[in-house]
């Protein structure tokens, strides 16, 4: 039954994850589409399936869709009211509920694996808020996406799913390891891709994949990918809304093409990661406490500009949809495929991807569930789109080029749907940083086994910008920007022992000696999470560890307060407001009290008239106030001659909030994760430079003038001794 248990929770997870999903996919289709107008078969349907047994995409033409009115300012004005409300709704709610439920979640969860503790980021309301103003974000036009939010919700209702057994609440490994399942299976429903959400978790989320764990996700994520097919959210058979095949080959000259979409890619996620980052610091600075106003305002501005740009009006999901398409298989939506009105698209494709990448970098890291996936494939799929719409005009213009001599003159040569796939793969991997798991993610979308080796190739160009231009994923940067410690696969650090990096000058506890006065100094001078316990004889041997929380813990217990009754039971004794003076000298026990056996009263008799102050008021040297059932009597340590290199891995693969430095049992220093990143940051010899350091766009145009210069320089040097011989 304890074997057994693991896959019953899985299961239950699972199927939880895939029923949320269905549901968060349904309303928010529907809430999109009230805001153009409604149906008059059922207020309930959307436009897709109130004119179901019209063809393709567009469905202007239907009877049974009703408009808000016919005139265009009408419709402007009320789509704009649709879009203020929804997002009214949400961020008031976040901000009044559940303030975890802003943002993606996908960094949170990062620390989280790594053992970094956020009480409530996994708890029922935030999991209940953000399932809720999940739609209605989406549903406002605002640049966000639901898949990153999808993950954070599924962790949800994986941390709550697993609480509800003892096994799993009682140990953190087990519950990590459902976590980690049900994040795979989050980034499964979200893009209907169950490897390529156990990749993501391989990939983005878990510092340590055993086994174990990783068939663990793809259960979890087979189960939700089967209950979202089975609930059938779009009634296409498809586990997506933009699910499409592609049956034709691709060409070798389109290599090119291409390497142009990786270079955008690793571009656009250059650009967005440096100038979101800025905005965020302004955020946390100037609009801190006006998260509804903000949100309210970009939604609205969003909704202005959106509306009068067809690919930017409708929902991201939706407009990708189209864009993926071939021509010849209905894909002639907004005459996309029409050649006289080829440049007038693509210059609305092009519109489109700027105003959506400027509010993307505005948008994401608002006080509303926002994910960056979605909005991401967008831009990339509309800039995707316009090249290729310009290379099949090239190909129509020169169709005898030597480049297009491969074109079979009977089958059409260019397919500008690809084009916008590969392109959303681009976006994607270049503002995420992964790449083996967009691969796999665009494989099982589109299910074309030929344009594996295309893809990779424009995330193998997005990946050599990205590190070339020195940029980490959007995730990491945000942990690092929110301060939280967390330490990196490739952060590494050799020759350095651990004595370079502890901390010193530590605030300690005396086993016996100390005043309940005195330890609440301690609290309010300090703001450590933990205290290390030494020996009150000034030798400073390490008797134990104990955590903030639960002295706080025991010293906040009014009106009631623990005190020994001997050795092997404690009595809990009404505390009298007036004894609250006296208890500032009660004395702190930190470390077991051993008596002989004959000393030893396991049944101390107790009196209801006795006056509360005789448990309170010591008697004896040895009676006081006694922490030692909450004391760590065996803390994680390490010799100060130890490697750092080692330190690191215990962090990434245990998790632990500190790890004490001790020497023959005498207490040395004690480190975390900051102290190490702190090191890496400032102290770390070979530490690469970033972006900033390098000195930005001018500090690369130096750099490449340098490197240009030398190397012509070389050249004509090597040419004139040709000559010369």
């Amino acid at each position: 039954m304890t074997a057994g248990q693991s896959w019953f929770v899985l299961t239950l997870v699972g199927v939880c994850i895939g029923l949320n999903a269905a549901i968060v996919s349904i309303v928010s289709e529907w809430l999109s589409d009230i805001k153009m107008g409604y149906c008059s078969d059922g207020w309930w349907l959307n436009q897709q399936f109130c004119c179901w047994e019209i063809e393709g995409e567009e469905v202007d033409g239907c009877d049974s869709w009703r408009t808000w009115s016919h005139i265009t300012l009408a419709r402007w004005i009320i789509f704009v009211i649709f879009a203020m409300v929804f997002s009214f709704i949400s961020s008031h709610l976040v901000r009044s509920f559940a303030k975890y439920a802003a943002g993606s979640g996908i960094s949170e969860i990062k620390c989280i694996l790594a053992g970094f503790v956020m009480q409530g980021y996994l708890g029922f309301a935030t999991f209940f808020i953000k399932s809720i103003t999940l739609p209605l974000v989406i549903a406002s036009g605002l640049s966000v996406g639901k898949e990153g939010p999808s993950v954070h919700v599924a962790c949800c209702i994986g941390s709550l799913v697993a609480g509800l057994f003892d096994n799993f609440r009682r140990s953190q490994s087990k519950m990590r390891e459902i976590i980690t399942a049900a994040s795979a299976a989050g980034v499964a429903v979200a893009f209907g891709s169950p490897i390529g959400g156990v990749l993501f978790s391989i990939e983005e989320m878990s510092h340590t994949f055993s086994i174990k764990t990783m068939w663990r996700s793809v259960f979890c994520a087979l189960v939700a990918t089967f209950t979202l097919a089975a609930m059938n959210p779009f009634r296409t058979g498809k586990l997506v809304l933009f699910q499409v095949t592609y049956d034709r080959d691709w060409h070798f000259f389109e290599i090119i093409f291409f390497v142009i979409l990786g270079i955008f890619g690793g571009l656009y996620g250059a650009f967005v990661i440096k100038f979101n980052l800025q905005v965020a610091a302004f955020r946390r600075k100037h609009l801190a406490n006006h998260g509804v106003a903000e949100a309210v305002t970009l939604a609205t501005l969003t909704a202005v500009i959106g509306y009068f740009n067809r690919f930017l009006r409708i929902d991201m999901t939706s407009s990708m949809a189209i864009l993926f398409k071939e021509c010849e298989g209905g894909g002639n939506v907004f005459n996309l495929c029409q050649t006289p009105a080829q440049w007038r698209i693509s210059n609305s494709l092009l519109l489109a991807t700027i105003i959506r990448i400027g509010l993307v970098v505005i948008t994401y890291g608002c006080k509303v569930p926002a994910g960056i996936f979605v909005p991401s494939m967008a831009i990339g799929a509309t800039f995707g789109r316009m090249v290729g719409i310009i290379v099949k005009a090239m190909y129509r213009s020169y169709p005898q080029s030597g480049i297009f001599k491969f074109c079979a003159p009977d089958v059409p040569c260019i397919t500008p749907g690809t084009y916008a796939f590969l392109g959303a793969a681009a976006a994607l991997s270049g503002v995420m940083r992964i790449t083996v798991t967009v691969v796999v993610i665009m494989f099982e979308i589109t299910g074309a086994l030929t344009y594996i080796l295309p893809t990779m190739i424009v995330l193998l160009v997005t990946k050599a910008v990205g590190d070339f231009l020195g940029t980490n994923g959007i995730a990491d940067q945000m942990i690092r920007f929110n301060g939280f410690p967390f330490l990196e696969k490739e952060d590494h650090v050799y020759n350095v022992t651990v004595s370079t990096v502890m901390r010193k000058d530590l605030t300690t506890l005396l086993e016996t000696g100390m005043r309940v006065k005195d330890v609440e100094s301690h609290l309010s001078s300090t703001n450590f999470k933990g205290f290390p316990i030494v020996s009150s004889d000034g030798s400073l041997t390490l008797v134990g560890y104990i955590d903030r929380s639960e002295i706080r813990y025991v010293l906040g217990a009014l009106p009631m307060f623990l005190v020994p009754c001997g050795p092997y039971s404690f009595l809990w004794v009404e505390r009298a407001r007036k004894n609250r003076g006296r208890l500032a000298n009660t004395p702190c026990l930190f470390t077991a009290r051993y008596q002989e056996p004959d000393d030893i009263d396991l049944a101390p008799e107790v009196h209801e008239d006795d006056e509360p102050e005789e448990y309170f008021a010591p008697t004896t040297a040895g009676e006081g106030i006694n922490f030692w059932p909450w004391v760590n009597k065996t803390p994680m340590t390490v010799s100060p001659e130890l490697p750092l290199e080692i330190v690191m891995q215990i962090f990434k693969r245990m998790g632990p909030r500190a790890i004490l430095v001790e020497e023959h049992g005498v207490l040395s220093g004690l480190v975390t994760v900051k102290d190490v990143l702190k090191f890496i940051a400032t102290e770390k010899p070979d530490h690469r430079p970033s972006w900033d350091d390098r000195g930005g766009l001018e500090g690369l145009l130096e750099e490449v003038w340098t490197w240009g210069s030398d190397n012509v320089s070389r050249i004509l040097l090597w040419s004139r001794r040709i000559l010369r011989r």
